[in-house]
């Protein structure tokens, strides 16, 4: 697999009440902020927000099967929440080339979640180890 600095995709994706619930299981994070709309009601948000992680994990939809490909494997993640993602809302999902280790078979990549709105609601950076990544 051949990849420079720049090389970008993305992936839209709506985030459904269901995925919520789920996510709230199985990572046993019962915040009413996510699960009750009575109690998310009465916060800052006014509504129901996605989990921050469940978002973020949104990340590995597109770091293996598309950029930078089959077969990569996560080294490291950094997350900065910046807003909300709320249940039925589309949020865009963007993975970028950072960097291309010359020595290694990894590379950085710039990790971002926009709202539909063009808000950034996630920002950060992976590595990832890019097992037949030409040089």
């Amino acid at each position: 697999m051949k990849l420079k600095t720049g090389d970008s995709t993305t992936q839209v994706h709506r985030i459904t009440e269901s995925e919520v619930l789920a996510f709230a299981k199985i990572s046993g994070d019962h915040n009413p902020i996510h699960v009750d709309e009575a109690f998310a009601r009465t916060t800052p948000f006014g509504a129901r927000i996605a989990h921050g992680m469940f978002v973020g994990s949104l990340l590995s939809a597109i770091l293996a099967p598309r950029l930078p490909g089959p077969g990569s494997i996560y080294l490291s993640q950094t997350f900065k929440f910046l807003r909300p993602a709320f249940l039925g809302e589309e949020i865009s999902i963007t993975v970028t080339v950072l960097e291309v280790r010359p020595d290694k078979p990894i590379v950085r990549l710039e990790t971002k979640v926009l709202n539909a709105k063009g808000e950034s609601i996630l920002e950060g950076e992976a590595v990832a180890k890019v097992p037949n990544l030409e040089r």
